[in-house]
């Protein structure tokens, strides 16, 4: 029988989730065999993902007409976050067991506040504690925008004892503000004496948007230079998201060391491990599974999207990559800043960017539940 590399993957200490789902998936019991069969331990949604599944399928249609019969004045962003839940509540439901075998590690599904809140920190508190409640299931992850607002909001939903996954990370230096977030959310928790066991955090750190950017950086540079200087900056392409990734990696370990998590460690919190995202390969010049081969490792999860998935799953390489050519990758990182591209204004610029693509994949969705609303109105008069 065929190795399955997706599934060696827990071996090396990495969890895989799934960056994708749909009703379709559920009906089918496809996710209940990518569980047995993968090993799969989570999955992650985002308003891209539910506005693809939600517009372009007819798989909704039913549960939406049922909304727009018993609801009529119910606000379209109401009908998605009613449609969202049952999906939610499903998916916990089929990974419940992954989450009980593994402790509350893993077994989660992650759906993510409005990203209109994304600069609103009160807001975000309200929405993610409101949220959790109504799905009612405890291996649910809120997703937060790690913005600058977002901060103090992973602080107060891990003092809650709510599950949190941050996201929309690009920086090293904001993915620390996150975990020292997540270590005082913990704080409080245990200083008040509450159980600190079961609470899971993830912070979602996107690595081949980095490269797009970067990639595009330094194409811009290597016109207007000749010689070394252009080398040096064609070498550099497709290498800084894994470098920054890596980097992060090593602020993890000493984040989550003996010395400086070891009392709440000792008490039975988690570490909030690393995730990546955002690891489907955009350039076609590389590797269909380069960002999940290079960066497999203990104490992470790579949450996947549908082609990569298939491409790992098809001809991937399982073996532990993650701390290989960590001395590179520093170096890697310090030749970009000496060769004049600032990382840290494209990281920005990628948080913002981020950001506004959720907003308009969510306004796109609340659009299309609209329409779709007086569709199917229309529909059952004529019928």
């Amino acid at each position: 029988m065929k190795n399955n590399p997706i599934k060696a993957l827990s071996s090396l200490g990495q969890s895989v989730w799934y960056d994708n789902i749909q009703r379709s998936m559920l009906a089918s019991g496809e996710l209940r065999c990518m569980v047995e069969e993968d090993d799969l331990r989570g999955v992650t949604t985002n308003p891209s993902i539910f506005q693809k599944a939600i517009a372009e399928s007819s798989d909704y249609d039913e549960s939406l007409m049922h909304l727009c019969q018993e609801f009529p004045d119910q606000s379209f962003e109401e009908r998605f976050v009613s449609l969202a839940i049952e999906d939610i509540q499903e998916t916990a439901d089929t990974l419940r067991p992954v989450y009980e075998a593994t402790k509350g590690r893993d077994g989660m599904v992650s759906i993510e506040v409005s990203p209109l809140l994304a600069y609103d920190t009160d807001g975000s508190i309200a929405e993610g504690k409101e949220l959790f409640a109504r799905i009612g299931r405890p291996n649910v992850m809120i997703k937060i925008p790690a913005t600058r607002s977002g901060i103090p909001a992973i602080e107060e939903l891990i003092h809650a004892g709510i599950n949190v996954n941050a996201t929309l990370l690009f920086s090293i230096e904001r993915y620390v503000e996150v975990a020292e977030a997540y270590i005082r959310g913990i704080r409080k928790r245990y200083e008040k004496g509450a159980d600190v066991s079961r609470v899971a955090s993830v912070a979602s750190f996107f690595v081949s948007r980095v490269d797009s950017a970067v990639d595009k950086a330094l194409e811009e540079r290597m016109r207007s230079v000749s010689g070394w200087e252009r080398t040096k900056l064609e070498s550099l392409r497709g290498k800084v998201a894994i470098a920054n990734a890596k980097a992060a990696y090593l602020r993890y370990q000493k984040l989550f060391s003996e010395a400086h998590f070891g009392e709440l460690h000792h008490a039975g919190a988690q570490n909030q491990r690393l995730l990546w995202a955002s690891t489907g390969t955009k350039n076609p010049d590389y590797s269909d599974v380069l960002y999940v081969e290079s960066l497999i490792g203990p104490d992470t999860v790579n949450t996947i999207p549908p082609s990569t998935y298939q491409a790992f799953r098809e001809h991937g390489r399982a073996e532990s990559t993650l701390m290989q050519g960590m001395g590179y990758a520093e170096d890697v990182l310090n030749q970009v800043s000496e060769l004049g591209i600032d990382l840290g204004t494209i990281t920005r610029r990628l948080e913002e960017e981020g950001v506004a693509a959720f907003a308009k994949a969510y306004n796109e969705l609340l659009t299309a539940i609209g329409e779709k609303s007086a569709l199917l109105a229309c529909s059952k008069k004529a019928s």
